[in-house]
């Protein structure tokens, strides 16, 4: 059986992955590949595969069972074409949903609270012309978050952690998601909305939309504009969701209060980006999901998924459940017995 990372970044040791690996005599293996041909070379009797893949890829790795990714977004993986080739897609789902939360409510209150500006002003020898400089404009420049209306682009694990939070902070909350029945949402004290509904009445959106093709740019110019004069949208879903030029225009024509976002459209971005020049959007560098118990947890994780693979068993964390019919790994299972 043979396990490999491809192009892993160097400092990165698998000891967490390894230790759930050794009752069955197997370590991972680092590769660096320049391209799919050198992927395929390589790893064509690979069982697991970690990292980057492409469909052309996919179809050429012929033993491949399981591509597991460790994050929660697989949008590096081309799962249709690891379905088609019955191929298992794991992530982390689980692991990071408290991370992600905590951080997506940093996002807020440091938007909201101004915490950026305040923190300039208090250090830069300003602190007693704060209140001068901030009063004139208080209704808008800072909301009081309590009474508000916290509105959720999916309302998935981390959506609904979110959700939580906002209640505790005595706000309204309403989320809009397609998928989830709306009797699940109103079970946690949340009102279901359409989207353009969402837009019109919250005075928060948090988005925690997966990038798919279904989801490119969901988010854009007609949103921006129906959100209330002094409202805030956060992002730590992914950048490419939102039409990222249409909310440049939306914070420089004043009708968002501001932005605070983990994840941009291409990360890194470039230096020209206007986002990273304003004073009212705070932007972290795609780092919600990283704590010191979660990056261990996720590792030791990854390596419980492929060790279930390997004997044969469905891992936890499958996005792609829909393969299981024809699954290779009871096949490969089958065959290293």
């Amino acid at each position: 059986m043979r396990v490999v990372a491809v192009n892993s970044h160097p400092e990165v040791t698998f000891e967490y992955e390894d230790a759930a690996l050794a009752p069955l005599g197997v370590r991972i293996e680092r590769l660096r590949v320049a391209d799919d041909g050198e992927l395929v070379a390589a790893a064509a009797d690979a069982d697991v595969v970690i990292g980057r893949v492409s469909g052309a890829a996919i179809a050429g790795l012929t033993r491949c069972r399981h591509v597991p990714s460790g994050g929660i977004g697989v949008d590096h993986i081309d799962v249709a074409a690891a379905t088609e080739h019955g191929i298992l897609v794991t992530n982390m789902a689980d692991t990071f949903v408290e991370e992600v939360a905590n951080h997506a409510w940093m996002l807020i209150l440091v938007v909201a609270r101004r915490g950026l500006w305040l923190h300039e002003m208090a250090t830069t020898g300003r602190w007693s012309d704060a209140l001068d400089q901030l009063f004139p404009v208080l209704r808008l420049a800072m909301p009081r978050l309590t009474g508000q209306t916290l509105g959720l682009v999916s309302f998935g694990r981390i959506a609904r952690a979110v959700a939580r939070r906002g209640q505790a902070f005595g706000m309204d909350v309403i989320a809009h998601d397609p998928y989830v029945p709306d009797d699940v949402l109103r079970q946690q004290g949340v009102e279901p909305v359409d989207l353009d509904g969402l837009f019109q009445r919250a005075d928060v959106v948090s988005c925690h939309l997966p990038w798919t093709a279904e989801t490119l740019h969901l988010i854009g110019e007609r949103h921006f504009a129906q959100m209330r004069p002094g409202a805030i949208f956060v992002n730590t879903g992914r950048g490419k969701v939102v039409d990222e030029a249409a909310l440049i225009r939306a914070l420089e024509a004043g009708r968002l209060a501001g932005a605070g976002l983990d994840v941009l459209e291409q990360e890194p971005p470039e230096p020209s980006n206007p986002l990273l020049r304003m004073a009212n959007v705070t932007i972290s560098p795609h780092m919600a999901s990283v704590s010191d118990v979660s990056a261990i947890a996720r590792r030791q994780l990854l390596g419980r998924q492929i060790a279930e693979t390997l004997r044969g068993r469905v891992p936890p964390g499958v996005v792609n459940p829909a393969v299981l019919p024809r699954w290779r790994g009871q096949a490969g299972a089958a065959a290293s017995t």
